[in-house]
């Protein structure tokens, strides 16, 4: 069974209720809701929530919301892995918990036990259908742990520089001062759309970008990652640029 996992919590602070606030016409979550359910990857596809009015929101859009998140790791601190391996076994332990015989073949197929598990950003209108299959098929065909989608810094980061303590500019590595930015090695960034990964990878809590991992590549402009009112503000006008571009091409 391959699930998506789209983790939403209600407690957001620097942009409140961003999960479900309108981004172009639809709450910001159902973007992920629906790429995931057009992807036709998953099996189900899964919002983890705590809060009834998400639960509503993403149930009405097309996801599954078959319990809800426990307080323990519904806080600021609570991290991607723990939700995601808690949805993991919340579904496996549903099955063996289930009579499967008196279900049709179908839905025996649908109920065998996870294989695949895509966590999906709630906040992440520039998703596609087409990215979380390639995705999936990278993910199978290289037998890596984890497949996450990525874009390049759009600037040499060997040549980023830091504001010290007395308010001068030094840089992180003053070797490549000299350095032409043609000669630098590119470098990469998670996007914020979406990551599968094997459930043996997440259950045992291997880091990302330590275990297996093989990328999917993102254009720039589609990555914005989104947490503050300046960066939704940016998103609104990369998407509006983006579907002007469609309608004219």
């Amino acid at each position: 069974m391959k699930v998506a996992i789209i983790p939403a919590r209600g407690g957001s602070k620097r942009i409140p209720l961003k999960n479900i606030r309108l981004f172009h016409g639809k709450p910001m979550i159902v973007w992920s809701i629906e790429a995931a359910l057009a992807s036709g990857c998953f099996d189900k596809v899964i919002v983890s929530t705590d809060d009834k009015q998400i639960a509503d929101i993403a149930i009405e859009a097309g996801a599954e919301v078959p319990f809800i998140r426990p307080d323990s790791i519904s806080d600021d601190l609570s991290g991607t892995s723990s939700v995601v391996c808690h949805a993991i076994n919340w579904l496996n332990k549903a099955i063996v918990n289930t009579d499967i015989n008196k279900f049709s073949r179908y839905d025996k197929l649908n109920m065998s036990a996870v294989s695949h598990v895509c966590c999906i950003y709630a906040t992440a209108p520039f998703i596609s259908a087409k990215d979380i299959n390639k995705g999936l098929e990278a993910l199978i065909s290289t037998k890596s742990d984890y497949a996450i989608a990525v874009t390049k810094f759009n600037f040499p980061i060997q040549r980023a520089v830091l504001v010290n303590s007395v308010n001068r500019l030094e840089m992180y590595q003053p070797k490549y001062f000299s350095t032409r930015s043609q000669d630098l090695p590119e470098a990469y960034h998670d996007v914020g759309q979406f990551c599968w990964g094997t459930p043996e990878a997440w259950l045992k809590n291997k880091v990302v970008f330590l275990a297996p991992t093989v990328p999917v590549m993102i254009p720039s402009h589609r990555a914005q990652d989104i947490d503050t009112e300046d960066d939704w503000l940016r998103a609104e006008i990369m998407f509006s640029a983006s579907s002007s571009r469609e309608k004219n091409t």
